[in-house]
């Protein structure tokens, strides 16, 4: 790497430490802020400093939140007994954008991974089981990824829940909308033709 002056290079070296901003996108992003005006980098230090002041995790989902309980586990309209249990709060916007769920969350900030160290003890999960074994939710459907680790979470959690009155279930996964089915692996074609329904 390029020798730069000390402030230089220690805001390039905290740059890379985002997800996936290697050495040129973090030099690119530290000479377009040594470029910019004085405003500009003020406000974008003040952001970040706000942001870890100002956010923390909702007491409910631990969805990250500026207020407490969070706009889902507060809303009136959202159903509350129907909860979602995502890998991470981004993946909250991933089913917000398909326009079609209206049940609240629930955040494990994790998935299991023994290779990593991430058993079921550093998943936030012991809230869940807790409302679920209060008798306030319905359903709760497995939003994890389909790869190993989400796979394995989700059978732990289905494992956890099983002995309570709850609907426990799966989101489906198979071939993406819009892809050629050429490409599909067969793992995800088997789950397509898993989850085919009838129309």
């Amino acid at each position: 790497m390029a020798r730069y002056a000390e402030p230089m290079a220690r805001l390039i070296e905290e740059l890379k430490k985002l997800p996936g901003v290697g050495t040129k996108n973090a030099q690119r992003y530290a000479f377009h802020l040594l470029r910019g005006s004085d405003d500009d980098a003020v406000a974008l230090a003040d952001a970040v400093r706000d942001l870890k002041a100002s956010l923390r995790l909702c007491s409910i989902c631990n969805n990250v939140t500026d207020i407490d309980p969070c706009a889902y586990c507060a809303s009136p309209v959202r159903n509350q007994k129907l909860v979602c249990v995502v890998e991470e709060a981004t993946n909250i916007g991933t089913v917000e954008r398909s326009q079609t769920y209206q049940g609240v969350y629930h955040v494990l900030h994790g998935t299991l991974s023994p290779l990593h160290g991430v058993g079921p003890d550093q998943l936030r999960a012991e809230s869940l089981v807790r409302r679920v074994e209060r008798g306030e939710v319905d359903e709760v459907i497995l939003a994890t990824s389909p790869t190993l680790e989400g796979e394995a979470t989700a059978d732990w959690l289905a494992t956890a829940l099983r002995g309570f009155a709850v609907k426990i279930t799966r989101i489906a996964t198979g071939v993406p909308a819009g892809s050629d089915i050429e490409y599909a692996d067969e793992v995800t074609m088997a789950r397509a033709i898993e989850g085919r329904r009838v129309i």
